[in-house]
């Protein structure tokens, strides 16, 4: 079954337990714990050891397995670290995109060479590694993601298809899924405002509330038999928890709703 998620990002103004809480409130299935430095570390890798059992009890009192955590990083040492805590917390996938610049050969090859280097070191940490076309990066479309996967050849990389950058890229995710589904491991899902470059404020990236059609593109998903998780993802200005949890709430309506329509649910 599709397991439907929140990245704690969305939850960046107060503790991961109140975030937890949260999101287990608005009915999702899971959560995908922040470790994006500078943003939002919910998962704080430097400090991970100590953090260890309260965060496998928070999980596990309410019942919020973790689906992922999205780290956004390519540097090695930061990577190595947050796949050890991966393994240990029993986190399946690490989340990046794959940095570098649009348009720029040598930075698509250097990403590339990056890529094949940390994909290594995730499977050996039994642990999948989520890249992501972003816009403005070096893989930022599908046709760069398919040469992105045929040249890192890992089993440790996986795809994260995030349909919001798709759509900033001029296609149509619910298209372009099909391409990618063999490689997908995981999907950050937010709505999109107009062509971009960015998503929109916090509250337009609620699905069901921008110009993506997300209800074509879970029932591409759904034909291509994905059963990996979806976790919302929202960036942008800090959120009071009210706030965070009406986003939160009205996406996992639309999404559950998209499913149920679709008897993926």
């Amino acid at each position: 079954m599709i397991k439907l998620g929140v990245n704690s990002v969305l939850f960046k103004g107060v503790s991961f337990r109140e975030a937890a809480q949260a999101i287990k409130r608005c009915g999702y299935d899971g959560v995908e714990i922040s470790a994006i430095e500078g943003m939002c570390e919910h998962l704080r890798l430097a400090d991970w050891k100590n953090q260890k059992q309260e965060l496998l009890a928070i999980t596990n009192d309410l019942n919020l397995p973790f689906l992922s955590t999205e780290v956004a990083t390519r540097d090695r040492e930061r990577l190595l670290v947050a796949f050890e805590a991966c393994a240990e917390l029993g986190i399946p996938v690490a989340n990046i995109g794959s940095g570098g610049t649009s348009g720029d050969e040598e930075s698509f090859k250097e990403t590339v060479e990056i890529l094949r280097v940390v994909a290594e070191d995730a499977l050996s940490f039994g642990v999948t590694l989520c890249c992501k076309a972003h816009v403005g990066a070096a893989v930022h479309d599908t046709a760069t993601t398919l040469r992105m996967l045929a040249e890192v050849n890992s089993k440790g990389l996986g795809v994260d298809m995030d349909p919001s950058h798709i759509h900033r890229a001029g296609e149509n995710p619910a298209i372009e899924l099909p391409k990618v589904i063999s490689a997908m491991k995981h999907i950050h899902i937010r709505d999109c405002k107009g062509e971009g470059p960015s998503p929109g404020i916090p509250e337009l990236q609620a699905c069901g509330r921008g110009d993506i059609d997300l209800l074509g593109y879970f029932k591409a998903m759904t034909e291509a038999g994905y059963d990996g998780p979806v976790c919302l993802e929202v960036i942008g200005d800090e959120q009071s928890l009210a706030d965070a949890v009406a986003i939160a709430s009205e996406s996992y309506g639309y999404m559950n709703a998209c499913l149920k329509m679709l008897n993926a649910r």
